[in-house]
């Protein structure tokens, strides 16, 4: 009962503060698509697809490490062994941490030129490299809070950092020139990497003033390599993923240039889609994310256990309660999404895109949560091995299909991409349970 009490708790702590810092980001996003434009918002787009990948090899898989080894110490009864396994979780994230920040440092300027393809992304690139260490350490604390059950300390840091992060982006954004793209982008990562730095020092003031992270004493448990077995396995996948990902968002452009597109509608359109139809798209589902992250402790403390019939009665439970949500928040986007179009961005173009996906709602909502249970059920790696085959698939396709079908084709590989994950994913999950 307390353990449930517990999961409700952090459920609607986590959805709330989820709600709170969507529509934020919801507003921040509709003033900068107005400040810098659709172009400016592509362009954008793109850096962080770099850096998607860069913080991707910068965590590492570090995250899920300390949420599965602290889970598993606290539900083995050893508190006493929670401090030694995050100094090693600490060590690994600052090596690959002060790696991502020298290699994107090093080489923004080749990945800008020859990679992406545009000179203006050089600038923004060499300045996010300084958050790459900053990323690491703090997804560490992170997995850490997740695991114990206080991801209130998380939840409060991350809108902190968001709310930093927006009024430091306005206030750089006055001093750049209007319609200078590349200032423009270069002013948006440099408040990111300052809300970065503050979302550290604020988890690291959090960690140290937490009981659990005392060190005590603790005979030898292998806990360094129970970590890199955790770690390094999921780390290889996700950079397989990564990469292909950022290749396939990197195609998109040239893909609809090759289709006949300028280059600035290319990055407009990329823009409205993905920088703008896809955050409507995802902001209900902060509950089914927020119950995806935390379930992941639930079902590893209950496999410890061996307590089978919680983990298929958890997991049964869930997916139905998703399902019937899901499905909901599909049928009033689809009903609403012109009117919510204009609303938000004033675009039509934007309203018409987000009534085209909203039918894929329930497939990318449910697939969140299968996601979080094969992962608290150590299915980590079948779950990245799925989302890598997308992955290459949706590089294959956008490569084939957009310079052919433009916007229609991209369109579509959505839909197939997302229907074969969540499909391979619920097969995986009903062999686990």
């Amino acid at each position: 009962m307390v353990r449930k009490k517990r999961l409700i708790f952090n459920t609607a702590l986590l959805t709330g503060t989820s709600l709170l810092m969507s529509l934020i980001s919801m507003a921040y996003r509709v003033w900068l698509s107005v400040r810098i434009g659709a172009a400016g918002i592509g362009l954008f787009g793109l850096v962080l697809s770099v850096g998607f990948l860069c913080s991707t090899f910068a965590i590492s898989g570090v995250r899920f490490a300390a949420t599965r080894l602290v889970s598993e110490e606290l539900g083995c009864g050893r508190d006493s062994a929670v401090a030694s396994a995050m100094r090693r979780c600490f060590a690994y994230a600052l090596c690959f941490g002060v790696a991502a920040f020298l290699l994107l440092g090093s080489f923004a300027e080749p990945i800008g030129f020859l990679w992406i393809g545009d000179a203006r992304t050089v600038k923004p690139l060499r300045i996010l490299a300084i958050s790459m260490p900053l990323i690491s350490l703090t997804a560490a604390m992170s997995g850490y809070f997740t695991a114990c059950g206080r991801v209130w300390k998380p939840a409060l840091v991350h809108l902190i950092e968001q709310l930093s992060t927006i009024l430091i982006v306005v206030a750089l954004l006055r001093s750049a020139p209007e319609g200078d793209i590349e200032a423009s982008c270069s002013a948006v990562v440099t408040g990111t990497v300052c809300g970065d730095l503050l979302s550290f020092v604020l988890m690291l003031l959090f960690f140290l003033n937490d009981g659990r992270a005392a060190p005590g004493s603790v005979k030898c448990l292998r806990l360094g390599g129970r970590m890199l077995r955790l770690a390094l396995p999921l780390a290889f996948s996700a950079y397989a993923r990564s990469a292909l990902t950022t290749l396939e968002h990197l195609l998109v452009p040239r893909g609809l240039k090759a289709s006949g597109c300028s280059a600035d509608r290319s990055l407009s359109v990329y823009g409205t889609v993905q920088g703008m139809v896809m955050p409507v798209i995802a902001f209900p589902a902060c509950l089914l994310s927020a119950l995806s992250e935390l379930i992941v402790p639930e079902l590893t403390e209950a496999q410890m256990r061996d307590d089978r019939s919680e983990i298929a009665r958890c997991v049964r439970s869930l997916i139905k309660k998703s399902l019937g949500y899901s499905v909901t928040v599909a049928l009033l986007l689809f009903i609403f999404g012109e009117k919510i179009g204009l609303a938000v961005y004033s675009s039509s173009e934007a309203g018409y895109y987000i009534r085209v996906l909203s039918p894929l709602i329930p497939i990318m909502y449910l697939d969140t949560v299968v996601d979080g249970c094969l992962k608290g059920l150590g299915q980590q790696l079948w779950s990245m091995g799925i989302n890598i085959l997308d992955a290459a698939l949706g590089v294959l396709l956008v490569w084939k299909l957009l310079p052919v079908y433009a916007l229609t084709g991209y369109i579509a590989i959505i839909y197939f991409n997302e229907c074969l994950n969540l499909f391979l994913s619920i097969r995986r999950l009903s062999a686990v349970t």
